[in-house]
Formats: C-alpha cells, structure tokens, sequence
C-alpha cells in the first residue's frame, strides 16, 4: 500500500439526480465514480430539522480524485444539486485517503 493524496468525494443524493451529478462532476475533471443504489432511514424529527423532503430512495456516489481536483468537482456537485439552497437534494462531503492498495 501506498500514501496517497487522494480524496473520497461522497455524494448522497435523491435518485434521478445521478447523471446531472456525473455531468458535474466529469466536467470538473472527475474520471468516474462509483455508484450504490441506497435508501434513507431518517426519522420524521430528522426530516423536519433540515426543512426539505427527504426522499427514502438514494444514489450514493464515490468519486476518488486527487487533491488538487477535489474542490473544482466538490463545487460543480454542489451547484448542481443546488444544496445551498431550501431545495437541495443530497448531501456532498469528503474525505482523505491515507492508503490505497491499487488505483484501478
């Protein structure tokens, strides 16, 4: 295994957003991404606190990229996806990759 300076880019959205995210996220640089069919657990407390419907069917999306590029794909997501607005529909984080034992 090697250290890396890589970034996991998580995204967490309503399903039928996926290709829009992929646009996105290519047209900043991004290679590909992974993509696992999910399904939300959040209690109606939760829902209510963030003020938006929360869909129970989701795509979740893994982007591993490399530093430098983190920001560029990060933003396009966020925009869109429109999460800085009341309308958002998903969620983006992400994360370091300390080791990766082989970039396919």
């Amino acid at each position: 295994m090697e250290k890396t300076n890589d970034v996991l880019i998580v995204a967490i959205i309503n399903k039928g957003n996926l290709d829009l995210v992929m646009q996105s996220a290519k047209l900043a640089g991004a290679k590909g991404g992974t993509v696992l069919n999910a399904n939300g657990t959040a209690s109606k407390k939760i829902k209510n606190q963030f003020g938006l419907p929360i869909l129970p069917e989701k795509d979740l999306i893994l982007i591993l990229c490399n530093r430098k590029d983190r920001d560029a794909i990060f933003s396009n997501i966020y925009k869109a996806l429109g999460i800085e607005t009341s309308e958002g529909t998903g969620v983006i984080f992400a994360l370091p990759v300390e080791k990766i034992s082989k970039k396919l």
